[in-house]
């Protein structure tokens, strides 16, 4: 990795009160315990990584999970700590954290201001109370009205709530009702999230046994498309396919992601890219916290004793990665003289035919500046990625 190129870093918290029955995030309840070692955890694996390359610089940190908000200001504060110790964080740096709206008081909030936290992701979810129930969240609407308001007042600018459309029973209405209540409280920036059934979530196996109708995708694309419309007309500029935001307050650290540059990911479960590996951490918190009392003196950039999987990619592969998340941005797309600098090659020499048959199709828009999805794109992107792979 080159020593000027900055990096932003994932820190995974795995903790919850309860589990949503539609996740598959690696998160475990009944386990506060494990809470302060693995804090110190993390601030050794950070440190580790740090004392590996010296003076890398970083841009965005990012508090995921889980619920990073079941974490103390004081137990925030050492893994920053360890951050600022460890890599050469810019000013006016990016720093988020995901919450849980039933965590958040004023007292709370302005001690993450005061720790430098400057962004904040509410899961809000839902408006609707049947929605919440179905998805054993332990907020109301109130509970996000009322987090929001305190956000606002211990100084927070840069909010991000965050919605999930094609529910089991959700209809058109409710899902506007959702929309409308969120626009009311003027967030930053929205992300929405279409359901997925994953392996191994309770409302997969509902799903399965009949309990709960299957999504219906005709209507979780009229919801994308009525929440395109909503958005827009409030002001909300489209810059990722899940994601939009009021000008200029673009999440810097999912950026990274989709433009495929590096990243450290750090905690059980994270995944990590950077030094032309892509890597990922022991998912048991017990196992991980036991992993980093091991010697790390032979671990090299960006490893640790807690990496459990990792693989040096190919430009290949390389290339396919970059083309899937770039794709992901709405206006900008791949764009080809980037591409042409990062891999030795124009775009259209590697995926030539692919490209220029989704555009047959009306699927990618394809110019000299860029290749980007259309509209109707976005709904079939899925597809469209297959085939890149």
């Amino acid at each position: 990795m080159s020593a000027c190129e900055a990096i932003s870093i994932y820190i995974h918290i795995p903790f919850c009160t309860t589990k949503c029955t539609y996740c598959a995030f690696n998160t475990y309840t009944n386990q506060e315990s494990l809470i302060q070692p693995f804090t110190e955890a993390v601030a050794r694996e950070l440190r580790i990584v740090g004392s590996s390359a010296p003076g890398t610089p970083a841009h965005t940190v990012f508090f995921g999970g889980g619920t990073p908000s079941l974490l103390t200001p004081r137990q925030l504060d050492a893994i920053l700590q360890a951050v600022t110790d460890s890599f050469v964080l810019a000013a006016g740096a990016e720093i988020s954290l995901e919450a849980n709206p039933n965590d958040l008081d004023r007292d709370y909030l302005a001690a993450l201001r005061s720790l430098g936290i400057n962004r904040l992701s509410i899961g809000m979810q839902s408006a609707v109370p049947s929605e919440l129930a179905l998805f054993a969240r332990r907020h109301d609407n109130d509970a996000v009205v009322r987090a929001v308001s305190a956000a606002r007042a211990a100084g927070f600018d840069n909010i991000n709530l965050d919605l999930i459309y094609g529910v089991p029973h959700q209809t058109l209405d409710n899902w506007a009702t959702s929309l409308n209540q969120m626009l009311a409280l003027q967030p930053e920036h929205v992300s929405l999230y279409a359901l997925g059934l994953e392996d191994g979530t309770p409302m997969k196996r509902w799903v399965e046994r009949g309990q709960l109708p299957a999504p219906d995708d005709d209507l979780s694309a009229d919801m994308y498309e009525l929440a395109t419309e909503r958005l827009t007309a409030a002001g909300y500029e489209q810059y990722e396919i899940s994601n939009w935001s009021k000008p200029g307050r673009a999440c810097r650290h999912n950026l990274q992601y989709w433009y495929n540059l590096p990243y450290i990911g750090v905690g059980p479960g994270a995944h990590g890219f950077a030094g032309g590996i892509r890597y990922s951490t022991i998912l048991n918190p017990q196992r991980y916290i036991r992993a980093l009392q091991n010697d790390a003196a032979d671990c090299p950039f960006p490893l640790t004793p807690a990496v459990a999987e990792w693989t040096a990619l190919d430009q290949r592969g390389e290339i396919a990665e970059t083309l899937i998340m770039s794709l992901r941005l709405t206006r900008q797309g791949v764009e080809r003289a980037a591409f042409a600098r990062r891999f030795g090659v124009d775009l259209l020499d590697v995926h030539g035919e692919t490209i220029e048959r989704f555009a047959r199709f009306g699927l990618l828009s394809v110019d000299d500046e860029r290749v980007r999805l259309t509209e109707r794109g976005r709904l079939l992107s899925n597809v469209i990625f297959r085939e890149l792979v």
